[in-house]
Order: C-alpha cells, then structure tokens, then sequence
C-alpha cells in the first residue's frame, strides 16, 4: 500500500509540473530566456541532488525525525493527527521520544517532510527535490512577474538576482529551511506583485472563485513562511502591506507623491511595532533584545576554531542593540572578508560580498546622478526596508561566517534585484533584454496602462 501510494503521489505531481513546465518554456520562447530558465532549474536541482545524496547535519537528523513522524501516520493515525495539529512541544512514539518548542522552525519541517515521506518512501535525496523545485516555482515565478508587470525596468534583473546569484541556488535548495523560506517568500511577493499590477480591465470585476484561490494561496504561503523564520517573515509581511496600503492610494489618485507613499509605509511598520507585542510577549521588546543577545551567544560558544566575528560590548539592551545595528548590517553583507580564511567556501562567498558592495556602490552613484532606474518607488523602499532590516538581525544573531552566508540567502537575492535596477547595470543587461519572452504574454491592454504608469511613478 505504501508504494502504491507513492506511486500515485509521484504521478500527480508529474501531471501537474510537467504542463506547467511547457508552459513556462513555450512563455520563455527561444533565446537567453530559455537559456536562463534551463540554467536555473538545473542549478537549483543539480546543487540540492548533490548535497543531499548523502544526508549530513542537519538534513540527516530532520529526513530522520520525519520517518518517525512518518510511521506514526501508519500505526497511529489518531496520535499523528495530534502531532501534526496541535501545539505539542513533546512528540512520543513508542519507545522514542522528542521535545521541541511548538514553534520551532526544525519541528514544522519535519512534519512537512512527514507528509513528503507518503511519496518519497523517506528517501533524503527525493525530499531534497521536492524542496528544490519549490525553492525554483517560487523563484520563477516572481522572476516571471516582474518582467510581465514591470517591464520598463532592466529584462534580467530578476533572473540574475533569483534564478543565478550564487548564494541563492547554493544554500537555498535541496533539504533545508532555506530552500522553503526563499520559496515561500518569493512566491508570497510575486503573488502580492501581481495582483497590485494585474492585467485586466478594471471596468469587469474579477470572479469571486479567482479572489478566493488567491486569499487561500496567500495564506498558505503566509503561514509556511511565518513558521520557518518568524523573524524573517514578520519583516516582509509589514513591508507587503504598506506596499499595498500606498498602491491602493494611488489607485484612488491619493498617493501620487513619494513622501506619501513613504508616509504609509512607515505607518504600517510602525503599527505592527506597536501591534506585535500586544498579541504576544515573544515581541516585546525586553523579549526581543535578550533573544538577540542569546541566540548570539549560543552560536559564538559554538564557533571554536571556525572563522566567526565577536561584538564584545553587545548587551539585551535597546541602545546596545541600536548602536551595534550598523556594524552588524555592514557585516552581514561583507564578511568574510577575502583572506580571512583560506577553505574554499569562505573564499567564494568574500568573492561574492566584493562584487555585491561594487553593485551597490555602483547603484548608490547611478541613485545620486538621478540615473537610479524605473523600479516603483514604493517597492524600491519598502524591499530596501526588508533588506536592511534581515541584515541588521542576520548580522546581531549570526557571528559564524558559514551560518552567515546561508542565513542571509533569503535577503542577498532581494537586495541584488534592487542594485541592479540603475541604468547603468540596464546596459550590460541589455543582451537579455533584446531576448524579451514572448510579446502577446507582456503586452499590457491598454485599459491597464493608465494604472501600471501610476505604479511606477
């Protein structure tokens, strides 16, 4: 029975991602498109194959974990039905038992890698695709609706920051909480994008049925991103909805001007600031600062000779935490730096960090010569917000360079779509930009032309 359940499980998802597959190569066309579409799903699979053909660390002890879950599902399904729903922190199982904080992000995974073992037969590597192609529709797809919905700014922008920045299809793949985290998180902004810029005619209203799949979408990516990193997720969702607060002022001709826009962005950020703690005390701020403080003590005492950064003076205060912020944001898009360790790892990711600071340097200039590019200004701000913000805590939590890179590889991609918006960088894209997908997919109606040129201002 449970290979014939596996059986049936794999040919469903085959059914429903090989026509989306051809959908997305017949939208591509031929050119650099294709190529890049091929290059990226390759990458993405190719990498996560490769890293979890034999588990290790973590992704060992999490695909393990589940296979227990897993069997309890077979033997219990009463027990497994708590285990999966409830709000437990001890998971018992005959004579195995585990206890973990209800929230923890290690504990939601392994319950999703419970369900995947139904086809999987709790094969690692087999787990590692199926977050692999997640991590890549979610990425495509944001990719796929900035160059639908935005197409005054640069044609591979997006690409390059989702689908070929090294640190991306690196660490955000195979089995790993990253791989779902930049997944769910990518598809969450394409979704919010899109339905800001939608291509229809305003005067037909949308089907109910088309709005209700898409609240159910929304909120299953909410949830799972919520649960993999709160605290990369609380961030992103404050800055979508003062994207889309600013984007329904302009709509009603209210929020033309950017001071207006910046105005209810930092409104909503500034509610949920206020909002948050009152809902639990895991955000209040006394809470927060001694997180911070623990979290990177705990990793610092487990550095030992591992290359690693130290903040001697950081205490669980607002101040300390304020005035540590700059350093720890400048870290956590420079280290390591290239010669402080000599392992090939640290040496590609110091190569990366000295191209990103060239893009943002080069970004910054373009920004001041008024050459800054066509990117709305509302989204500019708010992602920039998000970056900042990820890097800040990244760089506070995280003194190990090897966690540092892979925790990171949510905010590195965004930041990148945002460096290389300027004209300058829309030069040397220009070669993807002459290979433009199919015309009739980015056409806009004209009816919809009125209200992209008002996004865009």
């Amino acid at each position: 029975m449970k290979v014939a359940l596996a059986i049936s499980l794999n040919g469903v998802l085959v059914a429903v991602l090989w026509p989306w597959l051809r959908r997305q190569w017949r939208w591509a066309g031929p050119g650099w498109w294709q190529v890049v579409f091929v290059l990226g799903l390759g990458l993405r699979i190719g990498v996560g194959m490769v890293r979890n053909w034999t588990l290790h660390f973590d992704a060992e002890y999490m695909n393990r974990m589940s296979e227990k879950v897993t069997a309890q599902l077979w033997s219990d399904p009463g027990g497994f039905y708590h285990t999966f729903t409830g709000a437990i922190t001890v998971f018992h199982f005959k004579y195995y038992d585990a206890v973990y904080q209800s929230t923890s992000n290690t504990w939601i995974l392994i319950k999703l890698l419970a369900l995947l073992n139904l086809a999987s037969l709790g094969v690692g590597w087999l787990n590692g695709l199926y977050l692999s192609i997640f991590a890549f529709v979610g990425c495509w797809k944001l990719v796929r609706i900035l160059a639908e919905r935005l197409p005054r700014t640069p044609a591979g922008a997006g690409a390059v920051a989702f689908l070929l920045w090294p640190s991306g299809w690196f660490w955000a793949t195979g089995l790993s909480k990253e791989a779902v985290l930049l997944g769910s998180g990518t598809w969450l902004v394409a979704r919010a994008l899109g339905a800001m810029y939608e291509e229809r005619n305003t005067d037909e209203p949308a089907p109910a049925w088309r709005w209700a799949r898409w609240w159910l979408g929304t909120i299953a990516l909410v949830l799972l991103h919520f649960y993999m990193r709160y605290f990369f997720a609380m961030p992103l969702l404050g800055v979508l909805v003062g994207i889309g607060l600013a984007h329904g002022l302009q709509r009603m001709g209210l929020g033309r001007r950017h001071w207006v826009q910046a105005l209810a962005l930092a409104m909503v950020l500034g509610i949920g600031v206020w909002l948050a703690p009152q809902l639990s005390v895991a955000f209040r701020i006394n809470k927060f600062t001694h997180k911070v403080v623990q979290v990177y003590a705990d990793e610092l005492a487990s550095a030992d000779q591992l290359p690693h950064m130290v903040y001697p003076d950081l205490r669980p205060t607002v101040e300390s935490i304020a005035a540590h912020a700059p350093r720890a944001a400048f870290n956590a898009l420079t280290r390591p730096w290239l010669g402080e360790s000599r392992q090939l790892l640290y040496i590609a990711s110091s190569l990366e960090n000295l191209l990103l600071l060239a893009l943002l340097g080069l970004a910054v200039v373009a920004l001041a010569r008024g050459r800054g590019g066509r990117f709305p200004f509302i989204w500019g701000l708010g992602l920039s917000t998000f970056c900042l913000t990820l890097a800040i805590l990244v760089g506070l939590t995280t003194p190990i360079f090897g966690l540092l890179s892979r925790y990171r590889s949510e905010m590195i991609p965004f930041l990148v779509l945002l460096v290389l918006q300027n004209d300058y960088v829309a030069v040397a894209l220009r070669w993807l930009a002459r290979h433009q997908p199919n015309k009739q997919d980015l056409d806009h109606r004209n009816e919809s032309h009125s209200l992209l040129k008002a996004g865009q201002r």
